[in-house]
């Protein structure tokens, strides 16, 4: 395998992650950015036309799984062998296509997904491994680990590599997920059907995953209450999905009462925040799946008000006055 491409999502990007595409541009020539911005903006993209980026306007439908999908389309049209996801906060080194390329022909066979060990910049450690059991996994500390491929049940998608022969063997990225566990299924989704997932630890990459704050050994992520109701919904079908496979449907459960326990205690927006984590939990149960606000316009509308008026508001501050001398 030789020729691989890189898609690069963008979502209402500021000028650090716009910096993050151009480097990663100059790294892999063969690079296709969607942008998921509902609104994109258009004079951004007649500057990346100048500088030869294709961007493709995908206006967030199917969320971050409808990027990746977009994407791939291109890509696998193109005849590239091997797919490279990459979010607009994710930062990578020059070496790091050569090493994970290497990685990929280590595999042996045509069909896989790889992933780089991950350091969370806010925990500051490395990410854990789930090998792959009947029973609950038991994770693998990856943070003193620094070589060789590990077997996994998923990997975290920013980063990730997916063989052509595997994303036509397993389709497309689920997008009535939308974004939260999109790539755990894809793991589980291809650990399931003999394509064999791996984290290589030669190759580490930094990611931030919301603003996680630590409170002793708890730590919350902060995420707003839509994202919460799509973390809540979509953990409980995903590995309720699996359960003949990996006993891991137990699981959502524990994981909402979590994340309910983590914004009780340290999250402003409480409310909001556990109205969301309680119909997202409802939801999956039910195998109610979809849009937030096509399954729930009202309560969506509740869950969303406090960040549509804290936008409001900032909107509405008069601009700064010219500093002397700034006038004429």
């Amino acid at each position: 395998m030789n020729r691989y491409g890189l898609i690069f999502v963008l979502y209402q990007p500021d000028a650090e992650f716009v910096d993050n595409l151009r480097r990663a541009r100059e790294i892999c020539a063969d690079l296709v950015a969607v942008d998921n911005t509902p609104e994109p903006d258009a004079a951004l993209h007649a500057a990346l036309h100048r500088e030869r980026i294709d961007v493709l306007v995908n206006r967030n439908r199917g969320g971050l799984a409808g990027a990746y999908n977009r994407g791939a389309e291109v890509l696998l049209a193109r005849g590239c062998e091997v797919i490279f996801l990459l979010d607009q906060d994710s930062k990578i080194e020059a070496s790091f296509f050569t090493a994970m390329m290497q990685a990929c022909a280590a595999v042996g066979g045509d069909s896989f997904v790889l992933g780089p060990r991950v350091y969370e910049i806010n925990l500051r450690k490395c990410m854990p491994t789930f090998p792959p059991g009947r029973r609950f996994p038991r994770p693998v500390r990856m943070t003193e680990r620094e070589h060789g491929l590990f077997p996994t049940l998923f990997v975290i998608s920013s980063g990730s590599a997916i063989s052509a022969a595997a994303y036509r063997k397993l389709g497309a990225f689920r997008e009535d997920y939308f974004i939260e566990y999109i790539d755990i299924e894809y793991g589980l989704r291809a650990s399931s059907q003999g394509v064999p997932v791996y984290v290589n630890a030669d190759v580490t990459m930094q990611q931030t995953t919301g603003h996680i704050r630590r409170h002793g050994k708890l730590y919350t992520t902060h995420h707003v209450a839509w994202r919460r109701y799509y973390g809540a919904r979509n953990a409980v079908h995903c590995l309720r999905l699996y359960k003949a496979h990996w006993g891991l449907h137990w699981l959502s459960g524990a994981l909402a009462l979590h994340q309910a326990l983590c914004v009780a205690l340290f999250e402003p927006d409480k409310l909001r925040k556990l109205t969301a984590i309680a119909c997202g939990y409802l939801d999956g149960r039910r195998g109610r799946l979809g849009t937030f606000e096509r399954l729930h316009p009202r309560i969506h509308a509740y869950c969303t008000r406090a960040s549509r008026e804290a936008q409001a508001a900032e909107r509405a501050k008069p601009a700064p006055a010219p500093a002397p001398g700034d006038a004429g």
